[in-house]
């Protein structure tokens, strides 16, 4: 085993440069810098999400919207989601990591904010269209970039407290809108305002974010010293931190590249079939919850700010729940975890549909919250594993948008079994949907967990 860190002018690059970064055992000053960045990014992120939800009951009053025009609305964010999770995948595998990643936060919050003038239904569905799409591209290349450059031991725990930073945002977004949208007709515009407010942590990543510095190395661009100084300054603050010298570099044959018609082959088509049918169910069972609640509560007989606070108790689950991924996410297998964690979910989504006292209702659909996002944080982890470099952004983005699209018709599906067979049976298809979630994670899901990402690329 070698020491610490290379002399100057000694250091390797290309794939080499990789390595040397794999064998970072620990977070590191810079590390805990970005996942402040990132976390604020996330936050605007999840608060835009879910600002539509929370303006519906508004929204239903003031333009006088069916339970059908809602669900026409949300699929329509949907449709721009599944767009913008390919598309952002794409760019971000052929252009990089940082630039897209940048650019789709921009693009998401102007249209958030263009959305807070919208006159009507169907503008406004046009508009969370164009949002969608660069919310979905955000999310996808921010998780993988940071399985990229995060510990290989650490992934699953600082992907889980990214997503509780980030998921900060849906309590953000429930409480401004208890706070602003019972103050008069056109008030719930601000709560699309807030969410726009995601282009203040782009231009700081301007400044602040560098590349992937694995997407770097596959693309000869390892060389930058900027990129030899990052690492060695990384590699310098572990050795620190540790007390210990690094282990040397594991330098092993660059995995091959193959074409886009990979991801459909193979090894890698059928982690993509398993990922993104994960991902369908997931979206099935966690925003036909998420995104109705506020609705189905009023059709259950509570005013609108009765309504809205429920949902502000429930949207306190979401920084617990993926807290709770933390310490299982790197310890047990993801896929053992979702297992466990969706049989939970689909018990705690029966009852909160069937229960009628307030209390309970409360309780349990606090339980249920909490839950999906602890199986949120480990299959986004999983996700953004499982493929190759050289296709990451694109695999993830096919996962992730086969889920979207999958939300497309999740709006319409719980406006007609809502109309055809009423509110319990609404909650028995979603708790359906989350078991699936855990049965495909538990039998066909890939071994990730605390494996190097070349390691799983190989199989």
């Amino acid at each position: 085993m070698s020491a610490t860190v290379p002399p100057p002018g000694t250091q390797t690059t290309g794939p080499d440069l990789a390595a040397r970064l794999d064998r970072i055992p620990v977070i590191t000053s810079v590390h805990r810098r970005w996942l402040g960045l990132l976390g604020f990014l996330f936050v605007f992120d999840l608060v835009d999400l879910n600002t539509f939800a929370y303006a519906a009951p508004a929204l239903r009053a003031e333009w006088g919207l069916s339970i059908g025009a809602v669900g026409a609305i949300t699929s329509a964010g949907f449709v721009g989601m599944f767009a913008g999770a390919i598309v952002g995948g794409r760019l971000a595998d052929r252009f990089g990591r940082r630039p897209i990643l940048i650019a789709a936060v921009f693009w998401y919050s102007a249209f958030s904010l263009l959305s807070a003038l919208a006159p009507e239904g169907w503008t406004l569905g046009a508009l969370r269209v164009l949002t969608g799409f660069g919310l979905q591209a955000t999310t996808g290349i921010l998780l993988v970039w940071v399985s990229e450059m995060f510990p290989r031991a650490l992934r699953g725990r600082y992907q889980a407290l990214l997503l509780a930073i980030g998921l900060a945002g849906v309590p953000i977004a429930a409480w401004v809108a208890r706070a602003v949208v019972p103050l008069g007709p056109d008030a719930w515009r601000w709560i699309f305002v807030v969410g726009g407010l995601g282009i203040v942590g782009a231009v700081i990543a301007m400044r602040v974010l560098p590349e992937s510095v694995r997407w770097c190395a596959a693309h000869d661009r390892a060389s930058d010293p900027r990129h030899v100084a990052l690492v060695e300054r990384m590699e310098a603050d572990a050795v620190r931190i540790t007390g210990q010298p690094l282990p040397a570099p594991v330098r092993e044959k660059p995995v091959e590249r193959g074409n886009l018609s990979e991801l459909l082959r193979g090894a890698t088509g059928r982690r993509t079939l398993v990922a993104s049918g994960a991902c369908v169910f997931l979206i099935l069972s966690f925003y036909g919850f998420s995104s109705w609640v506020p609705t189905l509560l009023v059709e259950r007989g509570y005013t609108t700010a009765e309504s809205l606070t429920f949902s502000s108790i429930l949207a306190i689950a979401a920084v617990p729940g993926a807290l709770l991924a933390m310490p299982v996410a790197d310890r047990f297998e993801r896929r053992s975890v979702l297992f466990v964690v969706q049989i939970a979910v689909a018990v705690f989504l029966l009852v909160f549909g069937m229960v009628e006292n307030p209390v309970a209702i409360a309780v349990f659909g606090f339980l249920a919250a909490m839950l999906m996002q602890t199986g949120v944080a480990v299959l986004y982890t999983y996700i953004a594993e499982v493929f190759p470099l050289h296709l990451r952004g694109l695999g993830s983005g096919v996962a992730n948008g086969s889920g979207r699209l999958a939300g497309v018709l999740g709006g319409f599906l719980v406006a007609a079994i809502y109309s055809g067979a009423g509110v319990v049976a609404v909650y028995v298809y979603l708790a359906i949907a989350a078991l699936l979630l855990g049965l495909v994670m538990r039998l066909f899901a890939e071994r990730t967990t605390n494996r190097r990402l070349e390691d799983i690329e190989r199989g």
